[in-house]
């Protein structure tokens, strides 16, 4: 089965309009995606329309550690 897999922007803020994955890598498909960032809704859109599933890749805990960090301090 196809499998897009992506995570989450390590520089978003709370409220922020931009989009929030990454495309990190695809397994059994043959798709090009020619945008950095991408909206859930897109993905769930290609997902879809080649049949492939989503995984979205937890981050490690150093990385929950700095985004708190960061949002603590602004």
């Amino acid at each position: 089965m196809a499998t897009i897999f992506v995570r989450e922007r390590r520089k978003i803020e709370v409220g922020e309009k931009k989009p929030r994955y990454r495309v990190v890598g695809v397994h059994d498909l043959n798709l090009k995606i020619y945008v950095e960032h991408i909206r859930k809704k897109e993905l769930d859109q290609l997902a879809e329309a080649t049949g492939a599933n989503v995984v979205i890749l937890k981050g490690g805990k150093e990385e929950k550690e700095k985004a708190e960090k960061a949002a603590a301090g602004k």
